[in-house]
């Protein structure tokens, strides 16, 4: 189950929250959130990862080697931290040259496997053996997750639909196998799988495979630890899907971080890209474009409200026809 934190669970003013940093802004976010609340940033991160100008936003900070997992915890329990939690990207393929201290080599050998989130299970159990609590680091900031429903003028067109029914229980099958969290899609075939090499790189080879007019299709990996890993989007995605010549970018709602929303949102407007958020338990049988291509606010209007309808029934229920619902409702109208 993921735990969430609220502003007032880490009380009095003062409490100190470890941040395991790797790339880009997350960190950075997090670190002047934890502030805004009243907590107190200690912040680690890996040479090669991240970067040392976070050193401004942190009580305490140092930088290890990757796989230095032991050294982790001994700085966080020198500084009395009492609840971790990671933000940011580590590059993958640069991971593969680790150097394991006893404790990371440890727990390496004890999986099965070493997809993300099994390793990461394995290191967040060690954590709370720790007697550290870990917390999902968006929880902080409010309105990060991407939100349901349409995010530019452009709306997905009917053959932007097919890719995306077509994909989605697609991914949701790659992610159970804990591989990956993106796909690219055209004439319902899948163009590219996101592995190893991250997203961005993912859709070039996409683009590359499947030429302009693919979908790209992002989610969280059903029943992941999400305290650790969320899928993210944010403008380097939008450029990149842009330079790719793709149409369309659909992620899964309230689960997918979404950095520099309105830059991003404002460049794919820029050159006609769609972007929508949708429900996590999307039924493939569903053409929600027969009524989403007509323009009409109330349309769109009865859209949103019923994907936040099937979003509130659950991901693991059988979901509730959303065509049957459009339906009743236009049949109430006349």
């Amino acid at each position: 189950m993921t735990e969430t934190l609220p502003s007032q669970s880490l009380t009095p003013p003062g409490s100190i929250i470890g941040i395991v940093a790797g790339s880009g802004q997350f960190p950075r976010l997090t670190a002047q959130a934890a502030a805004r609340q009243g907590l107190k940033a200690v912040i680690c991160g890996f040479h090669g990862h991240t970067s040392p100008q976070l050193s401004e936003h942190a009580a305490a900070f140092a930088l290890f080697h990757l796989g230095q997992f032991g050294h982790v915890l001994k700085f966080f329990h020198k500084h009395r931290v009492s609840h971790v939690c990671f933000a940011g990207a580590i590059n993958k393929p640069r991971a593969l040259s680790i150097r394991p201290d006893f404790l990371a080599l440890k727990i390496i050998l004890s999986l099965r496997g070493r997809g993300d989130d099994a390793l990461l299970r394995a290191i967040a159990a060690e954590v709370e053996r720790r007697n550290m609590r870990v917390i999902q680091a968006a929880a902080l900031i409010p309105g990060l997750p991407g939100p349901l429903g349409p995010q530019t003028i452009r709306k997905p067109g009917s053959e932007d639909w097919e890719n995306i029914l077509f994909g989605w229980p697609r991914l949701q099958a790659v992610g159970k196998l804990d591989i990956g969290q993106c796909i690219a899609v055209r004439e319902k075939m899948i163009m590219a799988v996101e592995c190893l090499e991250g997203t961005d790189a993912a859709l070039r080879r996409g683009a590359e495979l499947g030429g302009k007019g693919a979908v790209a299709l992002k989610i969280a990996k059903p029943g992941q630890d999400e305290r650790m890993d969320l899928p993210a989007i944010g403008l380097n995605t939008v450029r990149t899907l842009i330079e790719g010549g793709y149409s369309c970018l659909a992620y899964q709602a309230g689960k997918t971080l979404f950095f520099d929303r309105e830059e991003s949102i404002r460049l794919a407007d820029i050159h006609s890209l769609s972007i929508i958020g949708l429900p996590g338990g999307l039924a493939p049988e569903e053409p929600f474009y027969l009524w989403y291509e007509q323009e009409e606010p109330e349309n769109i209007s009865n859209f949103v409200s019923l994907l936040q309808a099937a979003s509130l029934e659950g991901e693991n229920a059988a979901p509730a026809s959303i065509t049957d619902k459009m339906l009743d409702r236009e049949s109430s109208l006349d």
